[in-house]
This record gives structure tokens, C-alpha cells and sequence, in this order.
């Protein structure tokens, strides 16, 4: 089958665009991804047709978007291939379904004494979180360290479990270097070690990789609606039905109750309702579900093999600049399309401002990933990361703003 890339940019309107007079490159999609019109539209319909809030009414509308919202868990859940549609918690994005772990699970079951396992690419998402509870719970933190090349150092994580370990939070892949960690294995190592727990940040792969969470054996999966071509403020928390089942509330409000009373005690919702407090963004998650319906539509595999294409063109085009130092592994065996680069000693600042008079967006800075960034002694980076709309001709035009850029800066 040929890639049908002519379609899918027509898909996205944006594209169409023109920024400082020249024609968008969009090169940021780490950050976050361009919405189709799709994705655009069915939002619009729902607020000028359908809208309703959900689960509080038994009028026509209200009935109407609670089953759209319920059909979208379901898809959300036949995505990742969940055993249910229960394992589904709707929340604003990867990092709530994180805080949302933390807060119910993690200060529910763990003590003083445990320890928690991550790794020095995690985003600042997948730190943070552990390090408030970690000084709240008198926890012990342990960072799983990088190799040169911006792989894991693996054959250290059994020094790091012992029987007080209970939870180990991984990314599934890097979205300052791309790389793809094998989780199979890392997954493997915890359940033949230790009773520890299993979280994946899913948000960079999700968008490139066919997931399935009962292969993986993880007990939580997280990722954003926006990184998937959907709306911002919508995101997923898959968990095991039985652990979603032993936690205890995080947020309280309407939704999330069965009754509430002054003479009893306050009863909560089945699960996973019980974790979905308030009136939920339900157009976002209108988006997110078409958006995955645009996905499933052109083909994940498709979308990958072609991505893996445009991958190695931009790695092969970037090498051949002078003064260019790449981070992270030089080939696309296991990396997704994010390449974090510097030119030469010129502040990533710099290189992505002279970029952006050309029309070419790309990410600098530290990426929300500091550990990260200071392993490789810098205090910044620059990052180009492809989606599935993204052709050579972007390729082509990065290569030559970047060396028009080493020509001005000298």
C-alpha cells in the first residue's frame, strides 16, 4: 500500500498555514501533535448539536452524550487492548493520570521504607509526583541511569529492586531522545524480582507503536489525548480492573458518589467512574475518540513503517551537517521520530528562533526531562520530532535552515 501523505496533510488544516511569510514546518510534535479536521469538527458538533453534560440526566441529549462518552472508553480501551472497558479512567492528560496513581495507590499502599524505581529519561511528569510523595511517605527513590548512547543501563536495574520495592515507573519511550525501551524485558525483570507494581508513560509511543497493555503485563498505562492527534485537556489512566478496585478515591465531587449523607457514611461509584469527579472535558473526549478512529482508519502499521522512512531521512540529513552533535541512538532500529541535536556551541535558544523566521518549528530547551539533560552535560537542546504527516519535503527544508543557520552564526 502507498502512504497516502498527500491526503493525510490536506487532513490537517494547519499545514496549510504560513508563519513569518514562509510555509509551516511543523517539527514539534513531541510536544505535541496537529488535530485533523476530523478531530476538529466533531468537537464543533458537539457543542452546536449534542451538547449535554453526562450521567445527571434522563433527557434525550444528556442520554446521547453519555453513551457517545462511553463508546468512546471503549474504543479508548480496544486501542491499547484492555480486558475492559472499566480499565479506562478519563482524566485531563498523562500527567494527572500519573498525580492520580500517586495520590490514590501510591499514598494508599506504600510506606516508609519502600522505594520507587524510575529512570534518568523520565519526563518531569513521571518524577515529580514520586518525589512529593517519596518526602511526604519517607520513601526511597532510585533512578535506574543512561548509557552514552541514550539507552538504558539495564544491567543495573536488579541492584536497584529489593524486597521494599513497589512500584517501578518507566516511559515506554524518550520524548527528548526517541528511544524505545524494551519494556518486555524491563517488565519481565520486576515480576521475576520483586511484587512491584508496573507503570508505563505511554504519551510519546502511543503515538507510533501498536499498544497492548495485557502483552506488556503493566498494571497502569498513561497518555495524552493531544500527543494522538486529540484535543489537549483529555487523557487516559488505564489500570487493572482488581487494582483500579482496591483504590480508594483521589478527588471528591459529583460522579465520583453513590450516596452522600450528613447521618451516613459517604459511599462511592464503581470504578471507573469512581475516579472521574466533576463534569468531564466530553468534547475533548468526542476529539480523542475520532481521533483514534483517524488512526485506526489509515493504519497504525502503515503510519509506522512510513514514520521509520521519514526517521532515518531526517537522522541521515542532520549527520551530514557540520558541527552537529545527535543525541540519543543514530539509528531507527529503536528510536521513534524525535532527534534532540545541538549545532556546535550555539544556544538551542538561537538555533530555534533563526529556525522559526523560516517558518520551521521546532522544541528547544531542557524538555521537561532535567536529569536527562544534565547526564549529557548541557543545559539544553534542540529537538525535531516527526508525526504521521510529516514528509521529506520537511526533511529537506530543516536541513537547509539549519545550515543557513551554522552560515549566520558562524
Amino acid at each position: 500500500m502507498t502512504y497516502p501523505i498527500i491526503q493525510i496533510r490536506s487532513d490537517f488544516p494547519i499545514l496549510t498555514q504560513q508563519i513569518n511569510k514562509k510555509p509551516l514546518i511543523y517539527l514539534d510534535n513531541a510536544s505535541s501533535t496537529q488535530k485533523p479536521n476530523v478531530v476538529i469538527n466533531r468537537e464543533r458538533d458537539f457543542y452546536r448539536k449534542e451538547y449535554a453534560t453526562v450521567h445527571r440526566g434522563v433527557h434525550t441529549l444528556s442520554n446521547t452524550a453519555t453513551a457517545h462518552m462511553e463508546n468512546v472508553r471503549q474504543k479508548v480501551a480496544n486501542f491499547i487492548h484492555a480486558t475492559s472497558s472499566k480499565e479506562i479512567v478519563f482524566t485531563k492528560g498523562a500527567t494527572e493520570s500519573i498525580n492520580l496513581v500517586a495520590n490514590s495507590w501510591g499514598r494508599h499502599y506504600l510506606k516508609s521504607g519502600d522505594n520507587v524505581i524510575i529512570s534518568q529519561m523520565e519526563h518531569h511528569a513521571n518524577i515529580v509526583p514520586w518525589q512529593i510523595l517519596a518526602k511526604e511517605k519517607k520513601l526511597n527513590l532510585r533512578f535506574l541511569p543512561l548509557l552514552p548512547d541514550g539507552t538504558l543501563n539495564i544491567s543495573l536495574l536488579p541492584t536497584l529492586i529489593d524486597e521494599r520495592t513497589r512500584l517501578f515507573a518507566v516511559t515506554q519511550a524518550s520524548n527528548v531522545l526517541g528511544t524505545v525501551n524494551p519494556l518486555l524485558e524491563l517488565i519481565d525483570q520486576i515480576r521475576k524480582s520483586c511484587n512491584a507494581m508496573v507503570l508505563v508513560d505511554g504519551a510519546q509511543a502511543i503515538t507510533h507503536k501498536k499498544v497492548d497493555v495485557q502483552a506488556l503485563d503493566c498494571d497502569f498505562y498513561v497518555f495524552s489525548g493531544h500527543k494522538i492527534y486529540g484535543p489537549t485537556g483529555i487523557g487516559i489512566l488505564y489500570a487493572k480492573e482488581a487494582i483500579l478496585e482496591s483504590m480508594p478515591p483521589w478527588e471528591g465531587g459529583g460522579s465520583m458518589i453513590r450516596i452522600v449523607s450528613f447521618t451516613e457514611e459517604t459511599t462511592f461509584n464503581e470504578v471507573p467512574w469512581r475516579f472521574e469527579a466533576g463534569t468531564p472535558h466530553i468534547a475533548g473526549i468526542m476529539g480523542l475518540g475520532s481521533a483514534i478512529t483517524y488512526i485506526e482508519k489509515t493504519g497504525l502499521e502503515n503510519i509506522q513503517i512510513y514514520e521509520k522512512q521519514i526517521t532515518e531521512y531526517m537522522l541521515e540529513m542532520l549527520q551530514q551537517i557540520p558541527n552537529m552533535v545527535i543525541y540519543g541512538p543514530c539509528n531507527s532500529d529503536n528510536r521513534i521520530g524525535i532527534v534532540a541535536f545541538n549545532l556546535g556551541k550555539h544556544h538551542a535558544y538561537d538555533v530555534g528562533s533563526f529556525l522559526d523566521q523560516s517558518g520551521i518549528a521546532i522544541r528547544t530547551g531542557h524538555h521537561c526531562a532535567m536529569p536527562l539533560i544534565t547526564y549529557f552535560q548541557v543545559t539544553n537542546m534542540c529537538r525535531a520530532s516527526i508525526a504521521m504527516y510529516s514528509d521529506h519535503n520537511d526533511i529537506d527544508q530543516l536541513a537547509i535552515g539549519l545550515n543557513r543557520v551554522q552560515q549566520l552564526l558562524g
